[in-house]
């Protein structure tokens, strides 16, 4: 871990002590992941603080934990022509109404000390997933926390105008939860004896997507190989 991120691990741990806690994260980046109740409180003082100063929310994105861990891929040794095969492996149904399956990632950047940092909520109630909205701390995620709503359905108390951003008004459903039909439930088409758009039953046939699987070619045998040529 470089020294730098190691520098402002150690004024966050300062500045915010039990209110948040370290997460994994790759090389180079530094990651916390906090409560829905202390969110407003460790958002303002991230942003606030003089070492800190993490004026800038660059993103807010949802995910759903619904097959996290759950999705194993094994495959063979690869040649230059792609993996010889793959499988897929789940241990039981996912369960839809797990805790913590629901949640917010925030990120961050400190113009003034030119630093990155990335913060996780995790939604308290699955049923019904909702957290604080972080407008009064950064305008600018009007719009974001708009699209986590559209996409995952995740409601932000306190949103002055939360209403869907990308999909159709009449749009049932929230696209981006992993139990969403990659299909969808419905499509629209135009209807020339009503002269307008309408919904319909989706007609596209229903397809399991798997890898192309590279079989085995004989031509890469190890007894089938050219004899090297001796120097």
């Amino acid at each position: 871990m470089s020294e730098s991120v190691e520098a402002l691990a150690g004024k966050v741990d300062a500045q915010l002590k039990t209110s948040v806690r370290r997460v994994p994260a790759p090389a180079g980046e530094l990651a916390y992941e906090t409560d829905a109740a202390t969110l407003l409180s460790v958002c303002r003082t991230l942003r606030d603080s003089e070492e800190l100063r993490f004026q800038m929310l660059m993103d807010l994105a949802g995910v759903d934990y619904l097959h996290f861990g759950r999705d194993d891929w094994e495959t063979e040794s690869a040649t230059r022509l792609g993996f010889s095969r793959a499988r897929f492996a789940q241990e039981g149904p996912p369960d839809p109404d797990a805790p913590g399956r629901f949640a917010v990632v925030y990120q961050l950047l400190s113009i003034a000390h030119n630093q990155r940092l990335r913060l996780k909520v995790r939604c308290p109630d699955t049923a019904e997933p909702a957290l604080d909205s972080v407008i009064d701390v950064w305008g600018c995620a009007n719009w974001f926390e708009r699209e986590a709503f559209d996409l995952f359905g995740i409601v932000f108390r306190g949103h002055p105008d939360l209403r869907r951003l990308l999909t159709d008004y009449g749009f049932i459903g929230h696209p981006f939860r992993k139990d969403f039909p990659l299909i969808g439930n419905v499509e629209v088409q135009y209807d020339p004896d009503k002269r307008r758009v309408v919904y319909r039953p989706v007609s596209i046939t229903p397809r399991v997507l798997v890898p192309k699987v590279i079989r085995h070619d004989h031509r890469y045998e190890p007894a089938l190989r050219d004899p090297q040529v001796p120097r």
